[in-house]
């Protein structure tokens, strides 16, 4: 087996296997180095957005894995992710739901930009830990937790996000937390969908949400 070959396979393992190339540290770093000249087009430092963090692995001129995150790979001829973040948190965390803000985002009923994926995950679960997206953690029982779980299809991805009405009520019982404008905001543009259904939403409110439907209601009201 000459070097080339042998180089090769030491690539492929580490790309199907996800675990670093046995061997010295010299044969590590040329089983998994860029290609040595810039000039040529296929270099991934040929482009001009290129950065070390990018996230990919190349081996000879040409992308093979794209890196989503840690230990979870994508290839890299695919079509780039419309909601990456959502997609790597479901995919290492299949238990979590989407809630709060990040569930009001994907439904589009807020204008607030996520610093974080926020999940919801049952009492007493661990806390889950992810170097990229950052996630913020909420502990959810009983109703609260159970009811409301859709699973939608996002980048063919199995994404368990709450739906809209148990968004909006969940934004109201946290709003002391999350700020009295994003649960009013959140509010407002639920009503103005066509598919708005105040006696579920007051529904999510009065059972599910520790009862804010009293706080609700007055803003509600002024609404219809």
């Amino acid at each position: 087996m000459d070097k080339i070959t042998g180089r090769n396979q030491q690539v492929a393992g580490f790309l199907s296997s996800g675990r670093k190339v046995r061997g010295n540290r010299l044969e590590r770093n040329r089983a998994c180095s860029f290609p040595a000249t810039r000039r040529d087009p296929a270099h991934p430092r040929s482009h001009p957005t290129w950065h070390p963090s990018a996230h990919s692995v190349y081996h000879a001129g040409f992308r093979c894995h794209s890196i989503l995150s840690r230990g979870l790979y994508r290839l890299a001829d695919l079509p780039p992710l419309s909601n990456p973040d959502l997609v790597i948190v479901a995919s290492k965390f299949p238990q979590a739901v989407i809630c709060l803000v990040s569930a009001l985002a994907f439904h589009e009923l807020t204008t607030q930009v996520p610093h974080a994926i926020d999940v919801a995950l049952p009492s007493r679960a661990e806390r889950p830990v992810l170097d990229y997206p950052p996630i913020r953690t909420f502990w959810f029982s009983g109703r609260a937790w159970s009811e409301g779980i859709q699973t939608y299809r996002v980048d063919n991805a199995a994404v368990r996000i709450y739906i809209q009405e148990k968004s909006v009520a969940d934004t109201w019982k946290y709003r002391h937390k999350l700020g009295l404008d994003v649960a009013l905001e959140a509010l407002k543009l639920y009503h103005q969908r066509r598919d708005f259904d105040v006696t579920n939403l007051v529904e999510y409110a009065r059972r599910v949400a520790c009862r804010v439907e009293k706080v609700m209601r007055p803003y509600l009201e002024a609404l219809l």
